[in-house]
Formats: structure tokens, C-alpha cells, sequence
């Protein structure tokens, strides 16, 4: 599981230029305001808004495939069903099954919601090296504790996939087959071990921490991370016209209801 968001961050677009904390005010906010949107006139705008944003950070598109592809397979699972299950009125028959028209529509409204808003983050964490994210969210105000956490997760992530990617390897040369009940026991071992593996690194890494003064003076950060930034006056009028355009979708889905 190698995230790798800030692969792209060394490109050179206005969006990888753009000073992190009013990209991250200004992403966020036009996260909420698509999260808001439960109108179907508006979603064509909102892909609009994606896909422009996405062609002007230059970020491959496979890039953004890679990482839809485990959250699509939620979206997936959601989108057989859905169709089935919601609404009254039927489009046609698939043998005893249903398929209903409002259910459709909930399950295009989601998808592209999804899609969008998944695409915002991306952008967002991906023009950006993922250390200057959180000194931009310290220099927003964000606790230090809060800042530390999300960097010791993501770091994590990465011991947590290569001690998976261990256990796999040397359970395949052990000739283990995943296609039964005992193959399934198995399996939940293997995720059982992983979590006690994981709390007790994450318990040595803390008490190792506490023995070299973590913890010991609540020192606030942000006003240190706040003077690594300068910005200019294009940043601000880039956080301006995205804070209109999420103005306009929430304007609008209140004109529309």
C-alpha cells in the first residue's frame, strides 16, 4: 500500500506554487461546498470543476486511477444494490429483480460526488509535499498533537504494508490456499497480528518519545511553521475564486431547492 500522494509535488504549475495554507482553505472549502450539492442539475458544473483543476495541477491520470480504486470498490458495492433497493419507479425488470429510477439517480449523484470530491484531495495532497500539508494546517491552527498524529499515521502506513507484504509472502511459500474456511481463519490471524504488531511499535515509539521530553512543554508551533511561508498577492486571489466558485454551488443548490 505505497500512497505516495506527493509524488508530483515537484512539478511546476500555478497550483504547486500556490502557498499551502490558502490551497488548503480554499480545497477544503469547495470540498464542503460539493459534500453540500444533492442536486443533479449541478453535477456537470461540479466535473467541470474537477477536471479543469486536475488538468491545471498536470498530475497523470493514472495517478488519480491508482488511488480511486480501492474507495471505488466501496462505491462499487454500493452502486449493485442501490438500484434495486431505492425508490418506486421501475425502469425494467432484470429477471425477479427491479431496477428503480430514483435509485439511478442516487447512485449517479453519489459516483460523481465521490469522484469529485476524491479528485479535490488528491489535488490537494498532491501538488504539495505531504510534511509542508501539515505545517500549513500548524500555521492554520492546527494542535501540534493533532499535526504529530497525522504524521506518525501516514508514516505508519507504510511499516503497516511492508510487515503485510512480509507475512504474505512467507505464507505463500508455506503453500497457503485462501479458497476455504481454513484459508479465511487464517487470514483473520493475519489481520489479528498485524494490529498487535502495530500497538506495540506504536507503544515502544511512544515511551521512547516520553523518555527524550516529548510531551514535556506545550509548545505551539504554528507561529514557527506560519514564518516558513510567504505569500504573495496571486495566492490570494486564487483562495478568492475558489471560495466564489463554492459559493456559487451552495448558492445555487439553495436556489434550486
Amino acid at each position: 500500500m505505497k500512497l505516495q500522494l506527493d509524488r508530483y509535488a515537484y512539478l511546476e504549475t500555478p497550483l504547486h506554487s500556490w502557498d499551502p495554507r490558502y490551497k488548503l482553505v480554499g480545497f477544503m472549502t469547495l470540498i464542503f461546498a460539493f459534500s453540500f450539492v444533492d442536486n443533479l442539475q449541478l453535477l456537470p458544473f461540479m466535473v467541470a470543476v474537477s477536471g479543469v483543476l486536475y488538468a491545471v495541477s498536470q498530475l497523470p491520470l493514472s495517478f488519480l486511477l491508482a488511488r480511486m480504486r480501492l474507495p471505488g470498490f466501496f462505491l462499487l458495492m454500493m452502486g449493485v444494490l442501490l438500484p434495486f433497493i431505492s425508490g418506486s419507479t421501475v425502469l425494467f425488470h432484470l429477471g425477479p429483480l427491479s431496477v428503480k429510477q430514483e435509485g439511478c439517480l442516487d447512485l449517479l449523484l453519489i459516483a460523481v460526488k465521490f469522484v469529485s470530491i476524491l479528485t479535490m484531495g488528491i489535488i490537494l495532497f498532491g501538488t504539495s509535499p505531504f510534511l509542508t500539508n501539515v505545517k500549513a494546517m500548524c500555521a492554520l491552527g492546527l494542535p501540534s498533537i493533532l499535526a504529530d498524529m497525522i504524521l506518525f499515521t501516514y508514516r505508519y502506513l507504510y511499516d503497516i504494508s511492508d510487515n503485510l507484504k512480509t507475512m504474505q509472502t512467507a505464507m505463500r511459500l508455506r503453500g497457503f490456499q485462501g479458497h476455504n474456511i481454513k484459508g479465511l481463519v487464517t487470514l483473520a490471524s493475519l489481520a489479528g497480528t498485524i494490529l498487535v504488531r502495530s500497538y506495540e511499535q506504536s507503544d515502544r515509539v511512544y515511551k521512547a518519545m516520553t523518555l527524550r521530553g516529548y510531551g514535556q512543554a506545550d509548545v505551539n508551533r504554528g507561529g514557527q511553521h506560519e514564518e516558513e511561508f510567504e505569500a504573495y498577492s496571486r495566492d490570494l486571489w486564487g483562495l478568492i475564486i475558489l471560495l466564489l466558485v463554492a459559493a456559487a454551488f451552495v448558492v445555487g443548490q439553495i436556489l434550486i431547492r
